[in-house]
């Protein structure tokens, strides 16, 4: 490899190191050309990059960057190593926990991985991160947390309502009792007294004096 192709190198790795704050270092040395080439496969389902280079390379690559920042995860930097690079935490993790078991295989170990700024080291790691939450998975369990009370209220609420819809149904239906009227007895006749008659011939006008 030319200096300039190393060069060429460098810088890809420079724009993948910046693009991303999720990267793993896995140890390939064991796989054959058709593994890596299934692995590859399913880095590409999950929108996972996958690109093998020098130690050396990608440890210039991280330098030029920040050396103090990316310091944790140079002593990973040996034997044959493949970076994976993806948008959540947790998809490389669990991309290489499926890959191992289908193949009943300890390989690809992992040798350390980048994390928002958090470093994890060791193959021991990797169990712990395929359970790591990503940052939707939190937004959606706050957002669960926060409806729940209401959820168990409009819950109680319906329950009642329903309860008091059976009861309805349930209940016999009053019958109202018949109410008793008392007789009415026949009013007495009313007498009809004669219009007293007037006068018949009034009295005189008495003559003036």
């Amino acid at each position: 490899m030319t200096k300039q192709e190393k060069n060429d190198v460098i810088e890809v790795l420079k724009g993948k190191f910046s693009q991303y704050s999720n990267f793993y270092i896995t140890d390939t040395e064991s796989l054959s050309v058709a593994q890596i080439s299934t692995l590859r496969n399913h880095c590409f389902d999950k929108q996972v990059e996958m690109k093998v280079a020098k130690n050396t390379l990608i440890k210039k690559a991280l330098e030029s960057i920040d050396a103090e920042k990316y310091a944790g995860v140079f002593d990973s930097l040996h034997k044959v190593t493949a970076l994976m690079f993806s948008e959540n935490p947790k998809d490389p993790a669990v991309i290489l926990a499926g890959f191992r078991k289908a193949n009943n295989n300890e390989k690809p170990a992992l040798k350390a991985a980048f994390i928002n700024g958090d470093v994890f080291t060791g193959d021991n790691q990797l169990k712990a991160l395929t359970m790591i939450k990503t940052k939707n998975e939190l937004i959606g369990e706050v957002i669960g947390l926060l409806l729940s009370p209401i959820q168990r209220v409009m819950g109680a609420l319906q329950n009642k309502d329903a309860a008091k819809e059976v009861v309805a149904e349930e209940a016999p239906a009053t019958e109202e009792a018949p109410v008793e009227t008392a007789p009415v007895e026949a009013a007495a006749p009313i007498a009809e007294t004669p219009a007293t008659e007037a006068t018949a011939e009034e009295k005189p006008a008495t003559p003036e004096a």
